[in-house]
């Protein structure tokens, strides 16, 4: 927190990268890494999609942290015993003190954790989808989309910059703001953006080019999570969702995607958000709406042109293990 009230975001974060080369010291190799998430951040949300879009579900195994961690650490309270079964662990922050005995700063998810040593490797959320996208892809399925085409790179750079610093990261800076005069703010720079947003996809059908890149990857986590939480919880309520109709449509297009609103359950995400945030959430109580049915209703989207996957082909279904709970189950285990 900032000293005017504004809310800051540590973004300290261990920047070791698994490339195809190893050049910082781990190479890509099947089988030997763990990407460990939560069903409940959006900043993992993108790590999970990009892995499914990939096909890389049988090279790079998932973790999941369940949605109610402490102050210290994401925990694996979902998992048998409380402990991931591959790592051993029950809470995530153990594997940051391998990798840096007497940690201090934030355990955070997205988390790449090397199987054999038990340590993270990086927990650098932008970069991790963009390697996956790149430097995993002799082990990519065919058909794998390309999120980061060189032709549409600044302009993926740009657009995806502007969205993490107004919406991805606006809405935090709305619900955690320590001042009036910083929330008026935040709120203004998160409704100025979503207004250019709805006017830029009113005529086309991603944000950029004719096709799914990161810049949908890094925006569609934000809106999936918009009504159910960030709305009433973090103030962002001039507008549901619902009541933008090219976002809204846009959202629901991506739901529909294969990739997507496959990796959404709702259910962890609000538990996480009404429970984990006490001080904006006191009692803990966890709303029952909105009525996620919305999501799987037409969007007309099509009519736009585009084609999600470009020249590849949509993703087989998930792994059994990792198949999110239909719409409307809401049921937590703590």
């Amino acid at each position: 927190m900032s000293s005017d009230g504004s809310y800051e975001r540590d973004r300290a974060y261990i920047g070791t990268r698994i490339t195809a080369d190893g050049r910082d010291g781990y190479p890509v190799e099947p089988g030997r890494y763990r990407l460990i998430i939560a069903r409940a951040c959006p900043w993992a949300n993108r790590s999970a999609i990009v892995r499914r879009l990939m096909g890389l579900e049988g090279v790079l195994s998932m973790g999941i942290a369940g949605p109610l961690h402490d102050e210290r650490s994401w925990l694996f309270h979902l998992d048998p015993g409380g402990r991931d079964p591959v790592l051993g662990i029950e809470g995530l922050r153990e594997a940051f003190l391998r990798r840096e005995p007497g940690y201090s700063r934030g355990v955070t998810v997205p988390a790449i954790v090397d199987v054999p040593t038990g340590r993270v490797v990086t927990n650098d959320f932008e970069q991790v989808t963009l390697d996956l996208g790149s430097e995993w892809a002799a082990h990519q399925r065919d058909g794998a989309p390309e999120l980061y085409p060189e032709r549409w790179r600044d302009e993926i750079d740009d657009v995806a910059g502007a969205i993490y610093r107004d919406v991805n990261n606006g809405v935090y800076q709305c619900g955690f703001a320590g001042s009036q005069r910083a929330y008026d703010a935040a709120y203004r720079r998160l409704w100025e953006r979503l207004d250019w947003l709805e006017a830029r996809l009113e005529g086309r059908r991603y944000l950029v080019g004719d096709t799914v890149t990161e810049a949908d990857v890094r925006l569609f986590p934000t809106l999936v999570r918009f009504d159910a939480v960030y709305h009433g919880h973090f103030k962002c309520n001039r507008q549901k969702l619902t009541e933008l109709p090219a976002l809204w449509a846009y959202a629901r297009d991506l739901f529909q995607t294969p990739g997507f609103g496959d990796t959404i359950d709702f259910a962890q995400i609000k538990a996480h958000y009404y429970v984990v945030h006490d001080a904006i959430n006191p009692t803990g109580v966890v709303p029952l709406g909105p009525d996620p049915s919305g999501w799987l209703t037409p969007h007309g989207r099509e009519e736009l042109g585009g084609r999600p996957f470009g020249d590849g082909t949509p993703p087989g279904p998930p792994p059994p293990s990792e198949r999110v709970p239909p719409l409307g189950s809401a049921a937590i285990e703590g």
